[in-house]
């Protein structure tokens, strides 16, 4: 069926439609209150320079009915994540934010930290904190003498906090509660206002430092830096104690900065914000969508705030009806024009154009064009996932993904794997077979790197064209001396290879130098869990060796039942069926 006839056979129902160019390739994928209306427009409207193009690309579509606009929400948002289609703008940021709370129902309450909503009674919430928020919680318990842990008030007895004064010591001491709401007050007075806590941790690390305890005066000096990033300075001044949530947009022909700010009780308490690359162009209303929907759609809120937002954007009326159902109550969501909230607009619009301003690694950026000319690549590489793999001789064997973003390293996205696959090949089948069915939660990234030559770089390619996914995959592998690979520090000639060409650059390319850095990170942990887990291994190999079970009889076991994690789990019928009745008593009687 060609496109034409596809358009012209759509329904008139709420669904998601998706465009494909020449090659199969996803390129777009949109919802609709009316499939047969929304698709028809994009074919006989002027268009703006991005779609047109996207248009000139697309030679097939498909499409999937649901029940109602709601739903083509959520299964847009979905699989845009999952699939990250070349025309849709993708954030990646969507973790949630942390909460300070208190339970006032107890009768000594402490603070603790929540990211979502605690199932108790009198809970009273302070945040979200973009950054700050465990410091700000630790200067509470420096500064109040507060019940400092949950199991201080079981013990009845006094502890060290009391003897060093940061506790009244309700446990034992006849303790009031007025007396524990004046430090209660005081705990909340310090969250409430910066300036003051600031204040107060300056007084505490002075006092350190006289007494020659620069340690501990280090410790409140970071504190204090930290707190202090974590605000956008404002003079706004709200006279009631109202709540907002605020987001504005700012872009350049290359990228784009979201900015959200969370006014609290008149205040505002923090700031986030995020860079997007703009790999074709800019659709702000869909940008917007995209900032407000992985913001709130995880689950609802603890503190739900009225949303602000710089642009009446395409299909805010269909994001507050979402929300609505999430925070089981109205949702508020409007650009205001005029008064203080205007001017919080203005803020957050302010500095979104700063943080445009500021130089992202120029040396990088000019560094990535260059690699995306020359890979022909369909994207500027800004987030990046490169792949090894490690064993010795089949044992603890283990694979390895390190990401690489914005001109640095992303440890806390490094992911490690335990494999059961015996050769090279298979063992990075299951590195990346892996890593795609985690897409659905961690969305791709813009290239995969592959260690290795053109036959794993054609398996990585196969593996995302069976997931209906497409994104740039290039491989590199070192150069072969005498049929042996080479590797000298700082002379290694390596090879680049895409699907269709090989690159042999000179070792003193920006481009290869920068691929083989990614390259050795990603050996660098792979052969650094390898060790950790061979160690394991040779421990657990000695505790059954002296029980009496050979070494032959342990790679027997392993072989089978691939890790010694497993083999804890298993019954005795299930153990002598490798070995015998008597080896398996004694393994299960070790791990029991």
């Amino acid at each position: 069926m060609t496109l034409k006839q596809t358009v012209e056979q759509l329904p008139s129902s709420a669904g998601i439609y998706e465009y494909f160019d020449k090659d199969g390739h996803l390129l777009y994928i949109g919802k609709a209150k009316n499939l047969k209306n929304r698709v028809r427009s994009y074919f006989n409207s002027k268009l703006s320079l991005r779609i047109q193009k996207m248009i000139e690309q697309t030679t097939s579509m498909s499409y999937i009915v649901v029940n109602s606009e709601h739903d083509a929400l959520i299964l847009e948002n979905s699989l845009i994540k999952q699939l990250n289609p070349k025309y849709n703008i993708l954030l990646r940021d969507d973790k949630t934010y942390p909460y300070i709370y208190i339970d006032n129902s107890l009768k000594y309450p402490r603070f603790e930290i929540t990211r979502k909503i605690i199932d108790a009674k009198d809970i009273k919430y302070f945040g979200p904190y973009s950054v700050g928020a465990r410091d700000i919680l630790d200067s509470i318990y420096e500064i109040c003498k507060l019940v400092q842990k949950k199991g201080s008030l079981s013990s009845k007895k006094l502890c060290l906090y009391h003897q060093i004064n940061k506790c009244l010591g309700p446990c034992e001491l006849p303790i009031s509660e007025q007396r524990y709401k004046i430090e209660l007050d005081l705990a909340i007075k310090l969250i409430q206002n910066k300036k003051f806590l600031i204040k107060k941790l300056q007084d505490k690390m002075e006092l350190y430092a006289q007494d020659l305890r620069f340690e501990e005066a280090g410790e409140i000096r970071d504190r204090i830096e930290k707190i202090s990033r974590s605000e956008i300075k404002s003079e706004i001044d709200f006279a009631t104690n109202e709540n907002y949530d605020i987001f504005a947009l700012q872009n350049s022909d290359t990228r784009a900065v979201i900015v959200r700010i969370f006014m609290r009780d008149g205040k505002i308490i923090s700031s986030t914000h995020n860079y997007i690359q703009l790999n074709e162009g800019i659709d702000e209303s869909e940008l917007y969508q995209r900032a407000i929907l992985d913001f709130y759609a995880k689950e609802k809120p603890p503190i739900i705030a009225p949303i602000l937002v710089a642009l009446e954007f395409e299909g805010l009326e269909t994001i507050q009806t979402y929300l609505s159902t999430v925070f089981e109550k109205k949702a508020s969501l409007s650009m205001p024009k005029q008064g203080k909230k205007k001017q919080l607009i203005d803020l957050a619009i302010l500095n979104a154009k700063e943080l445009l301003k500021k130089d992202t690694n120029t040396l990088d950026t000019k560094l990535l064009d260059e690699l995306k000319e020359l890979l022909c690549l369909s994207r500027v590489p800004k987030r990046v996932e490169i792949f090894d793999n490690s064993h010795i001789s089949g044992v603890a064997t283990v694979g390895a993904m390190v990401v690489y973003e914005d001109g640095a390293f992303d440890k806390k996205s490094y992911r490690t794997y335990h494999l059961d696959a015996k050769d090279e090949y298979a063992q990075m089948r299951e590195t990346l077979t892996r890593r795609v069915q985690s897409f659905t939660k961690n969305s791709p990234p813009d290239l995969w790197i592959i260690d290795g030559g053109t036959t794993l770089l054609k398996l990585a390619s196969e593996i995302l064209e069976s997931s209906s996914v497409f994104i740039d995959v290039i491989a590199i592998s070192k150069e072969k001396i005498d049929a042996k690979s080479h590797r000298a520090k700082g002379k290694a000639n390596d090879i680049l290879h895409t699907k269709d060409e090989s690159f042999k650059l000179k070792n003193s390319d920006k481009r290869l130098q920068w691929t083989q850095n990614l390259r050795d990170e990603a050996h660098r942990s792979a052969i650094t869990f390898h060790k950790k887990t061979k160690l394991k291994l040779d421990k657990e190999s000695k505790l059954l060796n002296i029980k009496g079970i050979s070494q032959a009889k342990i790679k027997k076991l392993l072989s089978h039942f691939t890790t010694f994690e497993a083999l804890k789990k298993l019954s005795i019928e299930e153990i002598a069926s490798v070995l015998n009745e008597k080896d398996a008593k004694i393994i299960k009687n070790i791990y029991k």
